[in-house]
């Protein structure tokens, strides 16, 4: 009975931990090569972000060089998620549901 509960609460905390993420997606315009591609474009800038913290923390980026291109990378990513949000549609409201 005990692993019965157990099993039963785990599906709700899945369901309600996943169910935005499953909405979000189907809305999402997938089939459209414009986000995509700004899509690839982020997940690239985010890893060059996680690369230049990765040299900065092995010495070998100074921290004034550090600052430079951190700073630099992180407008480029925030340009690419504004972008974004022009081409995604609205995501409904709480009080809309």
């Amino acid at each position: 009975m005990e692993i019965l509960l157990g099993a039963l609460l785990l599906a709700i905390v899945a369901a309600f931990v996943l169910g935005p993420l499953l909405r979000e997606r189907a809305v999402e315009p997938a089939d459209d090569p414009r986000v995509a591609d700004l899509e690839a474009r982020k997940e690239a800038k985010y890893r060059e972000i996680r690369d230049a913290e990765l040299d900065h923390a092995a010495g070998k980026l100074s921290e004034p060089d550090f600052r430079r291109i951190d700073a630099q990378l992180r407008r480029e990513a925030i340009e690419l998620l504004h972008e974004l949000d022009k081409l995604r549609p609205e995501p409904p409201h709480n009080d809309d549901l």
